[in-house]
């Protein structure tokens, strides 16, 4: 009997993350010759989160509850989990039902067959506020601007063959985008199509401004093609130099010129703006190749807490 590990990372779920993962268990037990086992991540929740995780997982002797020491973000969650799996395969979902279960059926039968990443593709996007709305599809379209790679309406529910996760996990950088990573790694693939339930109730712990900083650190560790705007910019920045140039001087050799420094001036402020945005750029990649020198772990476990196999093997 093959068996796969659910990897679910939580954050400040509060009392409904328990009925949530009852839900998802009832959903995977129909489905025949699997053996799942949760590998449940608690990313630092500063509520009660804990303990509904462990009333849960009281009745699943064979799960794993990871309680990292504080919020590392989704990305150190997801590692966490991946590195503790030890499955034929892993299922990465979210805890709010925004994945739905009763896709876990469809996703398995599929892997049995023989694909290696089975994902779970929005058709739609459900309820979301404008500003979450523009943010995203703003990041999509740069992101496949720059780097290539058409991620619209991809998700992080996915169903990973071993060997896929041990290629993710072999990975020798530090700053990672998975919903990036598993594509790159170029698999053998399948999309099932889902729509978005809408939540039952609480609500999304993703600001703004959170999503925006998510989207600077997957566009940067993914591509480097924003550093060749620089040289773009500089080129434009030129070509309009030129420009008013040619005009400062052909109404000075017709005697039209106007006395002032409003052409200096705003030649200062558009070579300015461009020098400042380009150093904004370089910083920006100096800050990934810091975070990648330091080798600061992605995420520390809090073992006190934590409920954690010594040996993992796979059946």
């Amino acid at each position: 009997m093959a068996r796969i590990d659910l990897i679910i990372p939580v954050y400040n779920e509060g009392p409904k993350v328990q009925g949530n993962l009852e839900k998802i268990a009832e959903s995977i037990s129909h489905i025949p010759d699997i053996r799942f086992s949760f590998i449940v991540v608690d990313d630092g929740s500063s509520d009660q989160t804990h303990n509904y995780l462990q009333r849960f997982l009281e009745s699943k002797p064979d799960s794993q509850l990871i309680c990292l020491t504080r919020n590392f973000g989704k990305e150190g969650a997801l590692l966490a989990g991946l590195e503790q799996s030890g499955g034929q395969a892993v299922l990465v979902m979210d805890s709010d039902l925004q994945h739905p279960p009763e896709l876990i059926a469809k996703m398995v039968n599929a892997w049995q067959q023989g694909l290696d990443v089975v994902e779970g593709y929005k058709s739609s996007r459900g309820k979301e506020s404008l500003g979450k709305r523009f943010l995203a599809d703003t990041f999509y379209s740069v992101f496949e601007f720059l780097a290539g790679k058409n991620l619209r309406n991809h998700s992080d529910f996915k169903l990973l063959d071993r060997r896929v996760v041990d290629t993710y996990l072999a990975l020798p950088e530090r700053k990672r985008f998975f919903r990036g990573l598993i594509p790159w790694m170029g698999f053998a693939f399948a999309q099932i199509p889902f729509d978005v339930p809408e939540r039952d109730n609480g609500q999304s712990r993703w600001s703004l401004l959170k999503l925006f900083r998510l989207s600077v650190d997957a566009l940067t560790s993914f591509t480097s093609a924003p550093l060749y705007l620089i040289n773009i910019m500089g080129l434009i920045c030129l070509l309009l130099s030129l420009v008013i140039g040619g005009i400062t001087l052909y109404y000075k050799f017709v005697g039209l010129a106007v006395s002032g420094f409003t052409t200096v001036i705003l030649l200062i402020l558009l070579i300015g703006s461009f020098i400042m945005f380009g150093l904004g750029l370089i910083g920006m990649y100096i800050g990934q190749i810091f975070a990648e020198v330091k080798k600061r772990p992605l995420y520390i476990v809090d073992e006190r807490k934590s409920k954690l196999k010594k040996t993992i093997s796979a059946e």
